[in-house]
Formats: C-alpha cells, sequence, structure tokens
C-alpha cells in the first residue's frame, strides 16, 4: 500500500491520525479487503475502497513448485516487473526472498537477473507489498533480500521496509540483506544500528576470477569488501554468511577452498553457505555433488563455518539467481 497515499487520504476525509495506524495494523495481519477492518466506519472503509488501492503491485502470474515453493510476479503501476518467493521449511520457517530492484544495474555472469534490463529501484511500500501478498496466504516470519537487484544500492528504501517488516512477523534477527560487495551500503548497514543480518556474494577467493564472475569487484576488491564485513561484524556481533555459488571446473577445486579458507578470519566473523548452482541460460554447469562434499571438508578442516544451502523452487525457475521474470 501506498502509505503516504494513504495517510495524505485520511486527513484529507478529516480523519483523526490514528486511522493510518488501523488501516496499517490490518494489513500487517493479512487483511484482504478493506471490508475486513471492522474497527473503522463502514463509510470510511467505502471511501478507501474507492481512493487507496490495497497494493501498489499488480499480480500477473504465479507458479508453484513441488517442495511447497511459490514464486509471484508483480507489476508496478508504472509497468516494471519484480518477482517474490515464498518458500516453506520442514521445520516450519515460512520466508520470503524479497526484491529491491525492477531487474538489476550489475551483470553478475552466472544470475539471471544480471541479463535482465535494469529498471529502477523499487519503493519501501513496494518491497512491503511483497511481503503482503504472501502475508494475506499464510503466516510468515523470515526475509531474505536475495530476490532481484542489489540491495546496497536501493538501501534507504530496504531499510524502512525492514523497519515495518516485523509488524508482519518477521523481525530484524530473522531478515537477511545480500549484496555482492557494495561498500558503501555495507557501511550504512552497519551504522543503521538495525539488527538485520548481512550476506556476502563471494563466489571466488581470488580478485581475478572474482572480477571475471562479478564486475563489481574492480571497484569494490575482495580485501576491501571483507574489510568492511569485518567491521561490520565487530560493531554488532552478528555472524557475516559468505554465499558461495559452486560452479564446474570454476570455484570449486580443493585448492580454492583452501584459499577461502585463509581469506575468512577471524573465524567467528564469517560462516560460509554454499550453493548448488541453478541453471540460467548462461555456460555454467554446477558441481557435483562430490566437488560440493569435498570443498566443504576442506573448509570444515581449517575450522570454518560451512552450509550447503537446500535448494528450493528450481523447476519454477524461483531458486537463487533464477529471477529474471521470464513471463513479463
Amino acid at each position: 500500500m501506498d502509505l503516504a497515499l494513504l495517510e495524505g487520504t485520511l486527513a484529507e476525509l478529516g480523519e483523526p491520525s490514528y486511522r493510518s495506524d488501523q488501516v496499517w495494523a490490518w494489513l500487517a495481519r493479512g487483511a484482504v479487503d478493506y471490508a475486513a477492518m471492522s474497527d473503522l466506519p463502514a463509510s470510511l472503509r467505502a471511501q478507501l475502497e474507492q481512493r487507496v488501492p490495497l497494493s501498489t503491485l499488480r499480480l500477473e502470474h504465479d507458479a508453484h513448485a513441488h517442495d511447497g515453493t511459490v514464486k509471484v510476479l508483480l507489476r508496478t503501476a508504472d509497468g516494471h516487473a519484480v518477482e517474490t518467493v515464498s518458500m516453506r521449511y520442514r521445520d516450519g520457517r515460512r520466508s520470503l526472498c524479497l526484491s529491491s530492484q525492477s531487474g538489476c544495474p550489475l551483470t553478475c555472469s552466472f544470475c539471471a537477473t544480471g541479463r535482465m534490463r535494469f529498471a529502477r529501484n523499487l519503493t519501501r511500500d513496494e518491497i512491503l507489498d511483497q511481503a503482503l501478498h504472501f502475508r494475506r496466504l499464510q503466516r510468515v516470519d523470515h526475509a531474505v533480500f536475495m530476490g532481484m537487484g542489489e540491495p546496497m544500492m536501493n538501501l534507504d528504501a530496504v531499510l524502512g521496509a525492514c523497519e515495518l517488516l516485523p509488524a508482519l512477523g518477521i523481525t530484524n534477527r530473522r531478515t537477511a540483506i545480500s549484496t555482492v560487495g557494495w561498500i558503501p551500503g555495507i557501511e550504512r548497514l552497519t551504522a543503521s544500528g538495525l539488527s538485520v543480518r548481512l550476506a556476502l556474494s563471494l563466489h571466488a577467493p581470488e580478485d581475478s576470477l572474482r572480477s571475471a564472475l562479478m564486475a563489481v569487484n574492480e571497484r569494490y576488491p575482495l580485501a576491501d569488501v571483507l574489510e568492511a564485513c569485518r567491521a561490520h561484524h565487530a560493531a554488532t556481533r552478528r555472524t557475516v554468511f559468505i554465499e558461495y555459488v559452486m560452479l564446474a571446473g570454476v570455484n570449486d577445486r580443493y585448492e580454492q577452498a583452501l584459499e577461502l579458507a585463509r581469506l575468512l578470519s577471524p573465524r567467528e566473523a564469517f560462516k560460509v553457505n554454499l550453493i548448488p548452482y541453478n541453471p540460467t541460460d548462461s555456460t555454467y554447469e554446477g558441481s557435483t555433488r562430490e566437488a560440493i562434499a569435498a570443498f566443504r571438508g576442506a573448509l570444515e578442516g581449517k575450522g570454518v563455518r560451512v552450509t550447503v544451502r537446500l535448494t528450493r523452487g528450481r523447476e519454477i525457475a524461483a531458486a537463487c539467481g533464477q529471477l529474471a521474470a521470464a513471463a513479463a
């Protein structure tokens, strides 16, 4: 919902300021229409129905995977495509993968979103409306900004959404913001004081390979990015997650695992998530299970905390790196 439009409309109608809080509380609990907002006068509900749309986004398409993952293609009022994903886990978690931009201005070679035309940053309310779409369908309790776009390039809107997500049941401590290593954003996140998690998309243990995979490394090289992450950990005492997509014959050798382990000090500052590569139309192939296991073993042998990410929604192109608004 356009919360500024809501507040302006209520003021124009001569309503008390607390009415906007009442409407927001209903939205955060998953209200599907104004009719459900029983503590608002019926005449006001009718006015709002006509003048303030319940969402800034329009649902265009949804897709459902066998594992319970749901991907939706949404459209902004000015016609730009946004994809967002809901993931269900056996332990009861209901996690959302939120987008911060329509498309992405960065061109990571293994990511489908990077090959999509960049349109614009999303507003705080457009980010919230992704979460509210799923809140109307189910309980939600976790969120990751790992959808379309680079969140650190739209940090005001992302942090604005993070301040309101707890009303939906998604606390800051259950929210993660992923970055390719946009240092000004990392530093601003550290200074914000919000207890959201930081995740760094690393994907290579040395600069030349990382620059080939991720052009942003030319601007913000590995040593500088990792130093910003260490400063974040020192200030917040929160673990920084290292995202590492496993590409066969590219970044999955035993020697590369040892080099990655060397970079990640102090050990308590970092935890590595190894990500099986999800097919896009790039030239890469995913590492075998055996290669991933060996890479994990090498890291653990050096005292690095590491997990292998459970892939969700691959069959509907909803997994990590696959969002590209294909139905747009």
